[in-house]
C-alpha cells in the first residue's frame, strides 16, 4: 500500500459525502435497506440517493446519474445488477470517486472471476479503491455511518471488526448487540477484488476510538503485507482472529520436508502469534476475549490468585489455568500473610485460595481488599458458588463493587460464577455493563490466557527491530546457485549444498565425493571408519526413498557392497536417473535430532522452520514456523514451542543441549533465504545437536532453487 492510499483508505471509514447507487422505494431491496440505514444512523455527510428513475425517496431528492452530481463524492454503495457495475465504475472513475463499495454480489463466489478483475483493475488505474464485491458495507461510529443492510441499530462503542463472511459479519453484529459490545467500525471485505483486511488494518491501528480489532478471515492472499499490517497493529491495539479452514493443508507434493509439513493452517497460526494477534478458535471465545481487552488493564505482572468459596471449583479453575498458560502464585509464605487474616482457620491459604462455604459477602470483599493490597499479587480469579450465606442478591457488593475498587488501581479482576437462574440472569446483566464474568471456569481462564500472551507479547517485542542476521558471502553462494542453474538443475547436489553450509560457517561431517568403487575405499580410508554412504544424482532429491543411502559402514568389504547395494536401488527406483557417484562421509557421533529449514512461502514469503527431525519428521510433525525477517526472540519462542523442547534441555541425566548452537543455524538459513536470489527451499535434517558448548553438525542438507527469479 502507497502512503497515498493508507492516507486515502480514511474516506472509506469518514466519508463527507456519499451516494447509493441502485437506491431504491422499494423496501424489499438493498438498495432501500442501505438507504434507509445511512438515514437513521444519523451520518452526519451529504447523502446523494441514484436511480434512473429520479423523483424523491425518504424525502430526499434522487439524481439519475452519478454524473449529474454537481458535487464532490469520497464513497459510492453500488447495489446494482452484476452486469451494470462496470459501466457505473467507469462513471464513478469519472467523478473521481475515491471509494466504490460494491454490495452487489455475482463475481468471483460464482467464478465470474473476469468481470470481477476488470472492475478492480479499471478502478485502481484511475486512483479509485473497491471494497468488495459481494459485501454488506461499512460500519463506522466516526461519523455516525451505518452504509450496510444490516437490521437494527448498531451500539457504538470500541470493538472494530472486519469479516470475509458477510453472514457470518451479521451474526457477529448481531451477538456484540446481544453481548452489548459496542463498535467502532464493522467492514464487510467479500471477494477482495482490492481492499484487503491489510489496508482497513491501517487506517484501524490508529483509530483512536477503536481500542480492540475482531477479525474473520478465510484466507490471506498477500501475506507479507499482511503480516506488516498485523504486527505494526499489535503495537497498539490487540488483535482478535478468527480462521477458518484449519484442516486444509498445503503443499503436499513440495520438494522438502519443510514445504510438506507448511500446511497452509500451521504456518498461519504460527505467524499469526508471531505478529502478536490472539487466534481464537469460536465467536464465543473471540468476544469474551474482546470484552476483557476492550474494558480492563492488563496484568501488571504472572501472578494469579484463585479466591473461591468452592473447593471443587476451585480445583477446576486451576486445571483451566494450566491449559491456558495461566500462572498462579505459588509463594506459600506470603499466601498465608496476606489471607490468613482474613479467612477461616480451616480455610485455605494455598492457592487456590478457599475462603469456604460459609463466606458471605464482607467476607469476599475482605479477600479480595487483601489481594488488592498485596504487590505481589498482579490478578485475581474470583469464583462465586451460590450459597444461602452468599444468596444471588448479594453479587452486587461481592463483583461489581469489588470490579469498579480493582478497575480504579489499575488491577485486575475477572469472576466466575456458578448458581440458580437468577445468578445466570446475573451473569448476563453483568456482561452487558462491562464487567468480566461468565459462568465457566474455562471462558475466564482462556480470557486470562489471552491477556496474558498479549502482555508477554509486547514485553517481548521492545526491542523488535534487532533483527537477527548474519554476515555472508553473498558473491560465493550466488555463484554456486547461478553454476547449477546453468545445468538446468533445481537444486544442489551435495557437495555443492555442503559448499554453502561451509562459506555459511555451519559445521558438516568431512565428505569426499568417489566416481567409483575403488574412489569409494580410498575416500573412506581418508576420512575414517565408519562412514555413510549417499549416491550423487541430479535426478535423485529424497534419497532415502530410493534405497540411495547406507549408514555405519564399518571397513572396505562394507564399502563395497554398500556402492553396489545404492547402484542397484536407484536403478530400480528410477532407471533414467543419472548417477555421478557417491558421497563418502563421516558418520557423526549420535545426538539430538532436529530438522531446520528456510523456504519460501507462496502466501507469506520468507519463513524458517524447526521441528524434531530424522526419518520420523513427516510422522511427529512436531513443528514450529516463523516469517522472516526474526528476531532471537522469535527463534527462541519457536524452539520453545515443540512438543520435543525437554530433548533440548537435558533428559535422564543427560546434560543442556546447544540451543544457541542451533539459534545461530537458524539465523543463518534464515539470511540465506532473505539475501542469496535463486534459492527457495534450504533444509537440513538432522541437525545433529550435541551439549552446550560442542555445537552442532549439518548431517543432510537440502537445497532446492525457485524456477522463477522474482519473489
Amino acid at each position: 500500500m502507497t502512503n497515498h492510499d493508507a492516507e486515502n483508505i480514511k474516506y472509506l471509514f469518514e466519508p463527507a459525502s456519499l451516494a447509493i447507487i441502485g437506491a431504491s422505494r422499494d423496501k424489499n431491496k438493498i438498495g432501500h435497506a442501505v438507504l434507509q440505514n445511512i438515514i437513521a444512523g444519523g451520518y452526519t455527510g451529504k447523502i446523494y440517493p441514484v436511480n434512473p428513475s429520479g423523483g424523491e425517496i425518504e424525502g430526499i431528492p434522487v439524481f439519475r446519474s452519478i454524473l449529474g452530481i454537481d458535487d464532490t463524492i469520497d464513497m459510492v454503495c453500488i447495489t446494482i445488477p452484476a452486469e451494470l457495475v462496470y459501466n457505473t465504475i467507469v462513471q464513478c472513475a469519472e467523478k473521481k470517486v475515491k471509494h466504490a463499495i460494491i454490495i452487489t454480489s455475482g463475481f468471483s463466489e460464482i467464478g465470474n472471476f473476469e468481470e470481477e478483475k476488470k472492475i478492480a483493475d479499471y478502478a485502481r488505474s484511475k486512483g479509485m479503491r473497491i471494497l468488495g464485491p459481494n459485501v454488506f458495507g461499512v460500519y463506522s461510529s466516526q461519523v455516525c455511518l451505518n452504509a450496510t443492510f444490516v437490521s437494527g441499530d448498531i451500539p457504538s462503542g470500541h470493538l472494530a471488526m472486519i469479516t470475509q463472511s458477510g453472514a457470518l459479519g451479521l451474526t457477529l453484529i448481531g451477538q456484540a448487540s446481544v453481548e452489548n459490545i459496542g463498535l467502532s467500525a464493522i467492514v464487510s471485505v467479500g471477494n477482495k477484488s482490492d481492499i484487503d483486511e491489510s489496508d482497513l488494518l491501517t487506517y484501524l491501528c490508529d483509530h483512536v476510538t477503536t481500542r480492540i480489532i475482531l477479525m474473520y478471515i478465510e484466507g490471506v492472499r498477500d501475506g507479507e503485507k499482511f503480516i506488516q499490517a498485523v504486527r505494526k497493529t499489535t503495537r497498539k491495539k490487540p488483535v482478535v482472529v478468527i480462521k477458518s479452514g484449519r484442516s486444509e493443508k498445503g503443499a503436499r507434493a513440495a520438494a522438502s520436508h519443510t514445504g510438506s509439513l507448511a500446511g497452509s493452517d500451521e504456518v498461519f497460526d504460527d505467524v499469526i502469534r508471531q505478529c502478536g494477534a490472539l487466534r481464537a478458535e469460536s465467536t464465543k471465545e473471540a468476544f469474551n476475549w474482546a470484552m476483557i481487552l476492550a474494558g480492563n488493564p492488563l496484568p501488571k505482572g504472572g501472578n494469579t490468585v484463585i479466591i473461591t468459596n468452592g473447593g471443587g471449583a476451585g480445583v477446576m479453575a486451576t486445571d483451566a489455568c494450566e491449559k491456558y498458560g495461566v500462572s498462579l502464585y505459588d509463594d506459600p509464605q506470603n499466601l498465608k500473610s496476606v489471607f490468613s487474616p482474613v479467612i477461616p482457620t480451616f480455610g485455605s491459604t494455598k492457592n487456590p485460595i478457599d475462603i469456604t462455604g460459609q463466606a458471605a459477602a464482607v467476607d469476599y470483599t475482605k479477600a479480595f481488599d487483601a489481594a488488592l493490597a498485596d504487590d505481589n499479587i498482579h490478578t485475581v480469579f474470583g469464583i462465586y458458588c451460590e450459597s444461602a450465606l452468599s444468596p444471588s442478591v448479594d453479587l452486587g457488593t461481592i463483583i461489581e463493587k469489588n470490579f469498579l475498587k480493582y478497575k480504579s488501581r489499575g488491577k485486575l479482576i475477572v469472576f466466575s460464577l456458578f448458581g440458580g437462574q437468577q445468578t445466570a440472569d446475573y451473569v448476563v446483566s453483568a456482561k452487558k455493563r462491562g464487567v468480566p464474568v461468565s459462568d465457566d471456569v474455562y471462558d475466564t481462564a482462556s480470557s486470562l490466557g489471552a491477556m496474558y500472551r498479549y502482555k508477554e507479547y509486547l514485553e517481548s517485542h521492545s526491542d523488535s527491530d534487532n533483527i537477527s542476521d548474519t554476515i555472508l558471502d553473498r558473491a560465493s553462494i550466488t555463484a554456486i546457485v547461478a553454476a547449477a542453474r546453468k545445468n538446468d538443475r533445481f537444486f544442489l547436489l551435495a557437495h555443492e549444498a555442503q559448499k554453502i553450509m561451509d562459506i555459511a560457517g555451519i559445521p558438516i561431517p568431512r565428505s569426499i565425493q568417489a566416481q567409483t568403487i575403488k574412489g569409494a575405499v580410498e575416500a573412506a580410508v581418508t576420512i575414517g571408519y565408519p562412514v555413510v554412504m549417499k549416491v550423487v544424482s541430479k535426478d535423485i532429491i529424497h534419497k532415502s526413498d530410493v534405497g540411495g543411502i547406507a549408514l555405519n559402514l564399518e571397513n572396505e568389504g562394507e564399502v563395497v557392497d554398500a556402492y553396489g547395494v545404492i547402484l542397484r536401488n536407484c536403478k530400480a527406483h528410477i532407471p533414467h536417473a543419472l548417477i555421478d557417484g557417491v558421497d563418502i562421509s563421516e558418520m557423526v557421533k549420535p545426538g539430538t535430532e532436529l530438522i531446520v529449514g528456510a523456504r519460501i512461502d507462496q502466501t507469506f514469503g520468507p519463513m524458517i522452520m524447526i521441528g524434531l527431525g530424522g526419518i520420523y519428521v513427516e510422522v511427529m510433525k512436531d513443528v514450529s514456523f516463523r516469517s522472516l525477517p526474526v528476531n532471537a526472540g522469535d527463534i527462541s519462542s519457536m524452539i520453545k514451542e515443540l512438543r520435543s523442547y525437554p530433548l533440548l534441555l537435558g533428559v535422564r541425566g543427560e546434560k543442556m543441549k546447544d540451543v544457541a548452537a542451533v539459534v545461530n543455524v537458524v539465523t543463518i538459513l534464515g539470511a540465506i533465504l532473505r539475501h542469496c536470489q535463486g534459492i527457495s527451499d534450504i533444509e537440513i535434517n538432522p541437525l545433529v545437536v550435541y551439549e552446550q558448548g560442542d555445537g552442532v553438525r549439518a548431517v543432510d542438507i537440502r537445497i532446492i532453487l525457485t524456477k522463477n527469479e522474482k519473489r
